[in-house]
């Protein structure tokens, strides 16, 4: 029986080739982006890096794991986040609050981008990015975490890749956020200006009203002040023919509806077939 010799390209991953080795990986959204490019992602509310990966295995360019609402923390979010970068989704994380302890656990242990609840006035997105961020461009704890090879990477180039790599996505979900969203907007190091239509509406005091004339307002006024500042906007999505609609109103970061609906949906569409007037 012919011996396998397992050669160093054989046991390399596919996502961390020789070139790559001792980097910190790339954030392909946050090119996409900066390129002008649209790009699709979903929630991940479920602790389960098996959902993760099928999202990956779709082909979704990025997963939004909700710590904000999912029962998630640091700990677990590791293997959620290994199930992203595995397939291929860049792994951002919505945290429950923009302390720096929550910002600095979560980006520790590989999260490549991050989204932010509530911020509403500029000096709050100025102190997230100084959270975020390393020397020179912030005041982010010194360890040597999962984020950096576990301290494999000089220190040095680690921050400067990850101050680079890292994405940092605010919620405009309030009407004191929409109110400050210019000031939010200049804030450099914030990278995507994201609505949450649903938390919007009813802050604006017409809860799940989507389509009401002040939200049309709300969201015309977030896209205008994300143009003025250069900055992509994001939104979320309930179905795909919202997306295009997104889409063509200029959005880019668009996240589409949240894995548990995705699967209670698939499955109640399914029996409803299946059983016809059965029932």
């Amino acid at each position: 029986m012919k011996q396998r010799i397992f050669t160093e390209a054989t046991l390399t991953c596919p996502r961390h080739n020789k070139e790559e080795a001792g980097t910190i990986m790339k954030n392909r959204i946050k090119e996409m982006l900066a390129a002008g490019k649209p790009v699709m992602g979903t929630f991940i509310t479920l602790n389960s890096p098996d959902l993760v990966e099928i999202a990956g295995i779709a082909g979704f360019d990025f997963v939004i794991i909700d710590a904000e609402h999912g029962p998630m923390d640091p700990e677990s979010l590791q293997n959620l986040l290994r199930g992203a970068e595995l397939r291929g989704a860049t792994p951002v994380v919505r945290i429950p609050e923009t302390s720096d302890t929550w910002i600095l656990k979560t980006l520790d242990v590989g999260a490549q981008g991050i989204q932010l609840p509530q911020v509403n006035s500029a000096e709050q997105a100025a102190r997230i990015v100084r959270g975020a961020k390393y020397f020179p461009l912030g005041n982010r704890g010194v360890a040597l975490p999962r984020s950096s090879s576990y301290g494999l990477i000089p220190l040095d180039r680690a921050f400067e890749e990850a101050n680079r790599e890292t994405l940092i996505v605010t919620h405009c979900e309030n009407v004191l956020g929409l109110k400050a969203l210019p000031e939010i907007a200049a804030v450099e190091g914030v990278d995507v200006l994201f609505v949450g239509p649903y938390d919007l509406s009813q802050s604006l005091g017409i809860p799940g009203q989507i389509d009401h004339p002040d939200m049309k307002s709300a969201i015309a006024q977030v896209l205008s002040v994300a143009r003025n500042a250069g900055k992509p906007t994001g939104i979320f999505v309930t179905s795909p023919e919202e997306a295009l609609r997104r889409l063509d109103e200029g959005f880019l970061y668009i996240a589409w509806s949240v894995d548990g609906l995705i699967f209670g949906d698939a499955c109640r569409t399914a029996l409803r077939i299946m059983r016809g007037n059965r029932a």
